[in-house]
């Protein structure tokens, strides 16, 4: 039987490989529906995601997080959570079915009412798999996870590519969606062993619920408000400029949300069996360390060669999303930061500070779109960067109160990564107006560059942060 630590580092490799191989193939999905279809197609699905994302986190209510932390959920725990998600799913739908005409009407966009009857059957087939993907992790079994999850994603894209070739659009972004989650479904049925009662335990329903109902409002403030941007640019620009800020959004995502699914899920479990605060705060300064050692770097140079990367990869009709991917990469640093701190507050059963946390920060952040909405959406941008580092700031003030980590303790511990890609950004930036009269090929330039930033940056973490380049070298020997 392996240890905690034995089971988070293979959570770690196994998750962090389902990740890699989903978004490389996601990657490349992106890259040629975004040579074949419109800016407008992406932003009509980018129109849609706050309803989808709303969806999902009523189906779920939580209650699967709950499952996750409890110490011995058995099997009435499972089939109770299993028959609330089916059931709130179907009752969720029916009410996103009939309210869709009133959505295409805010956005004045007449195709949308059946693009979201068709796109919202997701989260009700999600609902019958959440539960084995919830005991799977319990189990930190990420292995079989990823089993399932990679043959689901090349499903999905072989639709997807194949209906853009034939025309269909908008629409087979939504196929794209549905047909990996057909296939993730399917294939959970049929090699995951564990079948539900029909049984459904008020009490266990009560507790699970107690937890989750907290944990559903913070879910819902924090769907909303990603995605409030989408909402107001679509209401007050064209679906073009939704899918060019959709386009930015996605692209400065891809690293970070791959890094941090990775460590929110296996820390989300590996937190939940520590005991003692002192070995918790320990875990928890380590992972951010290393979250900022992989962040910084990747961050950084995609903010440097933002121009030469949409050149290559989409061509010059994608050019007017560089500025905000470039300046929505700063806000990315921050964002695996806040997936796996917050599981501090989770795994400590603080559901209550949770809430009371995510309202105070989406209450600012709501005030800042209204400040900046008349600004116009450069104006927006800048402001989802700024409010993403309070976010972050007030996550560490919280999560590491918990624990005895102050803030301090904590922004002294990642200063010297933070600090050093960003005099390393500057000396490469100069490095590209010595390198812009050669006209060189955006591939070229983007791998010149990208090597001249991580040679000078490992340079530096290994002359500056010795005792953390020792557990790198410790971990991967293990």
């Amino acid at each position: 039987m392996m240890n905690l630590k034995e089971k988070a580092i293979s959570g770690v490799i196994w998750t962090f490989t389902q990740q890699s191989s989903v978004q490389i193939i996601n990657f490349g999905v992106q890259i040629i529906l975004a040579r074949r279809l419109m800016p407008e197609d992406f932003g009509l699905i980018a129109m849609l995601t706050v309803f989808i994302g709303i969806g999902q986190i009523l189906m779920d209510g939580g209650m699967t997080s709950s499952l996750i932390r409890s110490k011995r959920p058995d099997q009435l725990d499972y089939s109770t959570v299993f028959i609330t998600n089916v059931i709130v799913s179907l009752g969720v739908y029916l009410i996103v079915f009939f309210v869709a005409p009133f959505i295409s009407l805010y956005y004045n966009q007449e195709s949308l009412t059946n693009i979201l009857r068709v796109y919202a059957v997701t989260f009700v087939i999600n609902s019958f798999v959440a539960v084995h993907v919830a005991k799977l992790t319990k189990e930190m079994n990420f292995k079989t996870q990823m089993k399932l999850q990679v043959p689901s994603t090349v499903i999905g894209a072989v639709v997807g590519i194949s209906l853009a070739y034939a025309g269909y659009g908008v629409w087979s972004l939504v196929w794209l969606n549905l047909a990996q989650v057909i296939a993730f479904a399917v294939q959970n049925w049929i090699f995951i062993k564990w079948r539900p009662w029909l049984t459904f335990n008020i009490r266990r329903f009560k507790y699970h619920f107690n937890f989750s109902y907290k944990m559903t409002l913070s879910g819902l403030l924090d769907t909303v408000y990603n995605d409030a941007y989408r909402i107001v640019i679509g209401k007050f620009f064209s679906p073009a400029s939704v899918g060019f800020y959709n386009q930015a959004e996605t692209m400065r995502l891809f690293p970070v949300r791959q890094l941090g699914r990775v460590l929110g899920t296996v820390t989300y479990s590996m937190f939940s069996n520590i005991k003692d605060d002192k070995q918790l705060k320990n875990a928890y300064k380590q992972t951010m360390k290393m979250v900022f050692f992989m962040v910084v770097p990747t961050m950084m140079i995609l903010i440097v060669v933002g121009e030469e990367f949409f050149l290559f990869l989409f061509g010059e009709k994608w050019l007017p999303a560089v500025p905000y991917f470039q300046l929505l990469s700063f806000a990315s640093i921050t964002t695996p930061l806040t997936t796996y701190n917050l599981n501090i507050l989770k795994v400590k059963g603080r559901s209550d500070l949770f809430l009371k946390l995510e309202i105070i920060k989406k209450t600012i952040g709501f005030l800042a779109i209204f400040i900046a909405l008349s600004y116009g959406i450069t104006a927006l941008v800048v402001c989802q960067v700024v409010v993403t580092h309070i976010f972050a700031y007030l996550n560490m003030y919280f999560s590491g109160r918990l624990i005895k980590y102050s803030v301090d303790e904590q922004i002294k511990d990642c200063a010297v990564l933070y600090g050093s890609g960003l005099v390393i950004l500057i000396f490469t930036y100069v490095l590209k107006s010595f390198l812009t009269p050669f006209e060189l090929s955006p591939f070229i330039t983007l791998l010149t560059l990208s090597l001249f930033y991580l040679t000078i940056y490992l340079f530096a973490v290994i002359l500056l942060e010795r005792n953390m380049v020792k557990s790198i070298k410790k971990l991967l020997r293990r």
